[in-house]
């Protein structure tokens, strides 16, 4: 009985399907040009979205202006006399003392690498003890605090 049941549901199945194919192909070839005319449509229609997207994105544009920088130059003294007694309070080192006159300089620790045959990471390493030993946070602020402790010129 059970044998029955299960194949005639497998030929209703199988029917079922044959006419949903049937139907689907009827379909297809009745409203063919209406199915080929959508996705035209479709089509052209993401084109247009894209097209005008990218036509109407807003363009980066540079502005270079020209602004007058007059040059001020502050003398150094004729004879510079190293504060000695301030470095050794300090605790700086040569090698720290040459980074801290080419940071004065305006050079970045690239430079300074290439300058003093040692890498960028070496550099960095002085920079920062040297920062720590004089309180500073930044380059520019070392450069100062270095001055008026008087050791750069």
């Amino acid at each position: 009985m059970t044998k029955h049941i299960l194949l005639f549901g497998l030929v209703a199945g199988v029917l079922i399907a044959a006419l949903n194919l049937v139907e689907y192909q009827y379909l297809v070839i009745e409203h063919s040009v209406e199915i080929y005319g959508g996705l035209i449509a479709a089509v052209f229609s993401a084109t247009g979205i894209w097209l005008g997207l990218r036509m109407t994105r807003a363009k980066e544009s540079v502005v270079v202006r020209e602004v007058e920088v007059r040059e001020i130059v502050v003398p150094a003294p004729s004879t510079f006399l190293r504060n000695d007694a301030r470095v050794e309070s300090l605790g700086v080192t040569p090698r720290e003392l040459q980074i801290l006159e080419l940071i004065a300089s305006g050079l970045s620790n690239r430079e300074i690498a290439e300058k003093v045959f040692v890498s960028e990471n070496t550099v960095k390493t002085h920079s920062s003890r040297l920062f720590d030993k004089l309180g500073a946070r930044r380059r520019t602020q070392a450069v100062q605090i270095g001055k008026e402790a008087g050791l750069i010129p």
